[in-house]
């Protein structure tokens, strides 16, 4: 058996005879690259060695980022796929669960800059809405107590590391996010509930098929992790809002 036999697979959600849809899991790399030259492991090599299809991203998830992540079967139908992509025809729906009490909604119109912290900023938007609440009765600093909310995150545009960048931007950083997160918060989290992973989700993409318009609503389930934290606060039922 080779190690990618050996290799736990990864979830198909969606395949037709021109797209593919994987339910990625948190902490695997997309693809190769320059910043990743001692890894060995990537999504893309996994699920095309599964599928035995060749295949073309239509778009990427950070490493730590968890849920819907599409991929065509030919270099046409990526191109297709991208150009929805560039103009906001595709609308994608993430979980997220971050530091503190937001607003019911809002929005964060905030320029980010690309991978290279010093290129010039690009406009950036993300809508978001609180689904849930809840604290936990641990001091830490001058609070006796903790607060944390389960947010849904519509961004509209699709800037490197978005809704991470603009979470923290409104000092509500997500829970588990090393690189844009609060580490007092990780810390407390990998402690007393055992959680070592960033709790940001791709739940839901919608899109027009590229090849016959039909309107696409593909979703990823929620992993174990993902189960434990909502069964912890209470906080299933508001998935359903």
């Amino acid at each position: 058996m080779t190690e990618m036999a050996a290799q736990e697979s990864i979830e198909i959600i969606y395949e037709d005879t021109d797209l593919l849809a994987v339910n990625k899991p948190a902490g695997l790399l997309v693809h190769r690259s320059k910043i990743a030259n001692d890894e060995t492991d990537f999504l893309l090599d996994r699920i095309k060695e599964q599928s035995g299809a060749n295949l073309y991203l239509a778009h990427r998830l950070d490493r730590a980022t968890s849920g819907v992540l599409l991929l065509a079967k030919s270099r046409e139908v990526a191109g297709e796929l991208g150009r929805l992509f560039m103009a906001r025809d595709v609308t994608k729906r993430y979980l997220a669960v971050v530091r503190g009490w937001p607003e019911p909604d809002g929005v964060i119109d905030y320029p980010l800059s690309d991978v290279r912290e010093r290129s010039p900023r690009k406009p950036a938007l993300t809508r978001w809405r609180t689904l849930a609440t809840a604290t936990l009765p641990i001091e830490m600093g001058r609070y006796p107590e903790q607060r944390y909310a389960l947010v849904e995150a519509l961004p509209e545009t699709g800037r490197y590391r978005q809704i991470r960048k603009h979470f923290h931007h409104v000092s509500h950083h997500i829970v588990g996010d090393t690189s844009h997160g609060r580490g007092d918060h990780n810390r407390l989290w990998r402690i007393h509930l055992g959680m070592h992973r960033m709790l940001l989700h791709a739940g839901r993409i919608e899109f027009a098929h590229p090849r016959s318009g039909e309107r696409l609503c593909l979703e990823a389930p929620l992993g174990a992790e993902w189960q434990r934290v909502l069964a912890h606060f209470d906080w299933t039922g508001a998935l359903n809002c």
